[in-house]
């Protein structure tokens, strides 16, 4: 298939500032923390060498690099997962969770965290029973992929894509629903441990965890950037994409795939994360000033991750022993941002329009 939106001269100033960015919010969230290390000593410790203190190693190695990879992974899913749906659905205000995985996420996890009672539930929940260390994830993604396998039968029958977000919005309020029942008739121990499951945080990942998290981000990704022309082709419509040759509903197979991928398996391991899936997306559509897919989605996979990470520190609250909720400071620190680039941006809904 041809390239359906014209490709005008990218800009590559704002990669290589993203770039920059990227490493050196990197090397900071390794460096701060309630215990500030030296860089010298924060690459010593990745170059394999011993640090001025043994307890640095330990907090670089086990604790700081791991929460920080999972931050570059899930900014760049979420941000990913959020341009594919504002493109199928031709919505700006689209997300990673509006066709009910995040919810679907949530039963899930709500069913091992808040259902289970007695030894077994106090076993699944620390992570010692059948389930391990993945409990909860696993519990995640069997929610979201329930959710998203009902969605892709709906999708079969369903030609509209604005339906389709409707469908979607629905299966999140019935699950919502659910989980709402089981707060109600739970103990307040078991209420206090999915609440903090809903703050989010990159911090619960181990490299255990990473081992299967990375894989499946990163194919994820990969076929993200292989529909790109595709997106390009239903970013003008269905009926024009018909026309040059795209099988729409395979196309919307495999958009709604790789969204519930990114999305479920980063909500399962980290919680539901907001902001960056609607906001990123409309970041880099003003800073690169393109719609092309063939650019955006490297482009929302380096700010998501960028944005993630700056997040994370923020949270962290360097040089204390205080950890703000990462949904929290999301949206406190990215909503203005995203609000007066939208206010600026008069022009914005053409992106979407028919």
């Amino acid at each position: 298939m041809t390239s359906i939106v014209p490709r005008l001269r990218v800009r590559r100033w704002p990669f290589a500032i993203l770039l920059v960015l990227l490493v050196g919010v990197f090397f900071l969230s390794l460096i701060l923390g309630s215990v500030n290390i030296p860089l010298d000593n924060v690459v010593r410790v990745l170059l394999g060498g011993e640090a001025d203190r043994a307890s640095w190693n330990t907090i670089v190695m086990n604790v700081r690099l791991p929460r920080a990879l999972t931050a570059i992974l899930a900014g760049a899913a979420l941000a990913v997962s959020g341009l594919q749906m504002q493109t199928l659905f031709r919505n700006p205000l689209a997300d990673p969770f509006v066709l009910g995985i995040s919810s679907g996420a949530s039963v899930g996890v709500a069913l091992v965290v808040l259902a289970a009672t007695g030894t077994v539930g106090a076993a699944l929940v620390s992570g010692l029973g059948i389930f391990g260390q993945f409990s909860v994830a696993i519990a995640a993604s069997l929610g979201a992929g329930a959710v998203m396998a009902m969605v892709l039968l709906v999708a079969r029958k369903v030609q509209s894509p604005v339906t389709l977000l409707i469908v979607g919005l629905m299966f999140g309020y019935a699950t919502s629903a659910i989980v709402s029942l089981m707060l109600y008739f739970s103990i307040a121990e078991r209420i206090q441990a999915y609440i903090m499951w809903t703050f989010g945080s990159f911090g619960g990942v181990t490299w255990g965890q990473l081992i299967v998290l990375a894989p499946i981000i990163l194919a994820a990704l990969a076929l993200a950037m292989v529909l790109a022309k595709t997106l390009n082709a239903l970013l003008l419509g269905e009926a024009y994409a018909r026309t040059m040759g795209v099988n729409v509903w395979q196309a919307r197979l495999w958009i709604i795939i790789s969204s519930a991928l990114l999305a479920g398996t980063i909500t399962a391991f980290c919680g539901p994360i907001g902001f960056l899936g609607v906001a990123v997306p409309h970041l880099c559509r003003s800073l690169f000033n393109t719609s092309d897919h063939r650019t955006l989605i490297p482009a929302v996979t380096l700010m998501g991750a960028v944005i993630a990470l700056i997040a994370d520190l923020i949270a962290q609250v360097p040089g204390s022993q205080t950890v703000l909720p990462l949904n929290a400071v999301m949206a406190l620190v990215g909503a203005p941002v995203v609000m007066w680039v939208i206010l600026r941006r008069r022009h914005l809904r053409a992106a979407f329009a028919a």
